[in-house]
């Protein structure tokens, strides 16, 4: 007859899977349940905290829709969207780092010229952001699509001020033959992620307080190269506390006085290189997922 420990629970799932073929899903079971049993051995989880787990996820499941997944919002405010793309950057040749997508990416937004702004209906005090998008050996990428997209001065995006259908503050950008980019852009706010969920409650629950520095953000896309998905991070009051993990040094930005070296040299400037990582590099990270970001 078959009977169970603490322990030997464990060691019975580990048996019945032993004859999963594929041994990199076999390798990843294993773990989980290795930590999941032991989590639940190390806190002496109680049956009303099992249940209590079990309907948080469930709610996060039913919160997920079309338009916003709440899943990878609870990875993005876990640390663990973060972690796969840090995962991911330490693997091959090292390019931009790579930053959490966020739920408002749209696969084809407004085509634009270079030093168009992105702010069709809500202008307001610009500023140019410019550079050049490189591969790891320094080489200018003519021609790369660069994708930008932002939220206003009170933290919305486009389809939260104005519903779908409307495109405002995002633009894709062609590069010029050298690698350049530049387009206006209106200097986004700080905002807090969606709190009317199970997430923002478990966030609450932690006493943090949801809000994201302010940030643009970019997926850069070319030929024989990895998607590029990043963001550029502003220095603000929630720089130090961003709930979902993003910033890292090296995507830090600073707003920089007009030059007569910038291409709209009138203009307050946000200098910054993209560098890609081919698409041979073991190195994949992509779009990750869709969350509020």
């Amino acid at each position: 007859m078959i009977d169970f420990d603490e322990k030997s629970v464990t060691d019975a799932f580990f048996d019945q899977i032993k004859g999963t073929p594929n041994k990199r899903l076999l390798q990843i079971m294993r773990a989980a349940i290795r930590h999941l049993h032991s989590f639940a051995r190390e806190v002496d989880l109680t049956r009303d905290e099992w249940k209590a787990g079990i309907n948080f996820l469930t709610a996060v499941g039913q919160q997920s829709s079309e338009d916003r997944q709440e899943f990878v919002l609870l990875s993005d405010t876990s640390g663990l969207s973060t972690l796969m793309n840090l995962l991911e950057d330490r693997r091959g040749d090292k390019g931009t780092n790579a930053s959490i997508l966020g739920p408002f990416y749209r696969e084809d937004p407004p085509i634009l010229e270079l030093g168009d702004t992105v702010a069709k209906l809500k202008p307001g005090p610009e500023a140019v952001m410019y550079g050049t998008i490189k591969d790891v050996r320094g080489k200018p990428i003519p021609h790369a699509l660069l994708d930008a997209w932002l939220a206003d001065e009170k933290g919305l995006y486009d389809v939260q001020e104005h519903g779908p259908g409307v495109d405002d503050l995002r633009g894709r950008y062609r590069a010029d033959e050298n690698g350049r980019y530049w387009f206006r852009t209106t200097i986004p706010s700080g905002y807090s992620i969606p709190m009317d969920g199970p997430v923002g409650d478990l966030v609450r629950n932690t006493a943090r307080d949801g809000m994201r520095p302010a940030h643009i953000h970019f997926r850069l896309m070319h030929q024989g190269f990895q998607d590029l998905v990043t963001a550029v991070y502003f220095k603000d009051q929630y720089i130090e506390t961003d709930a979902a993990f993003g910033v890292l040094r090296k995507l830090v930005v600073e707003i920089l006085p007009p030059s007569k070296d910038s291409p709209i040299p009138s203009l307050p400037r946000i200098p910054y290189d993209f560098t890609m990582i081919p698409s041979s590099a073991v190195r994949h990270p992509g779009p990750l997922g869709s969350a509020a970001a």
